[in-house]
């Protein structure tokens, strides 16, 4: 059916079929009526696999730093359990002030997505209590969005979703973040330009 020897669909079956044109497998998985998919693999130029996710990381610390926060990246937000970290922590004892930033390239599930930004507020809260005692503390979240076109389109598609689950001002989010304003008390999202150099605020419809 598809226009080579019976030995050749041998080899296809028994996975030795590499030297075999893309052509053949096409075929063949058209025969069965399946869908062959390739998909190009990372640059090998690149640098590192997760360098999307690092640089808007690398932006939101140099923002804080330059703010006077002291930054840690990947902090465990449980240390008995190092798998359950903070992309970005910005922290300054003299304000006595904590804030978590989760950085997103994509978002896959926006419900666990948020319950685990929800657990992550709780056990910073509990760290900020031990850390800073009885005296008065902040602890905020706020979520670093890029801003690509597919990212835009979700948040637009769940609009009320976003608004409910991000109450807080994105421009004084922004603020907080590049000026060292005080940030707000609810969680916030704010966007990061594509190449990851900037941050602005979310313009809710």
């Amino acid at each position: 059916m598809i226009g080579v020897a019976q030995s050749t669909i041998s080899v296809m079956e028994r996975g030795l079929g590499e030297s075999l044109s893309v052509d053949v497998w096409q075929r063949a998985f058209t025969t069965v009526d399946r869908r062959l998919g390739l998909e190009p693999s990372r640059d090998i130029q690149d640098d590192v696999a997760d360098a999307g996710h690092l640089g808007i990381q690398n932006l939101v610390l140099g923002l804080g730093r330059a703010v006077g926060y002291a930054g840690s990246f990947e902090v465990a937000t449980r240390p008995a359990d190092p798998s359950r970290s903070s992309d970005a922590c910005l922290r300054d004892d003299r304000r006595r002030r904590l804030i978590l930033a989760e950085c997103w390239n994509t978002i896959g599930d926006i419900g666990a997505a948020a319950r685990s930004t929800n657990r992550k507020v709780a056990e910073a809260g509990a760290f900020a209590a031990y850390a800073w005692g009885e005296e008065p503390h902040r602890v905020g979240a706020v979520w670093v969005v890029r801003a690509t076109k597919r990212n835009r389109e979700l948040v637009a598609r769940y609009a009320e979703v976003f608004a409910a689950r991000f109450p807080g001002s994105s421009a004084r989010w922004v603020a907080a973040l590049t000026r060292g304003d005080d940030p707000p008390d609810e969680p916030g999202l704010v966007w990061c330009d594509v190449r990851a150099t900037r941050l602005f605020a979310w313009r809710r419809r």
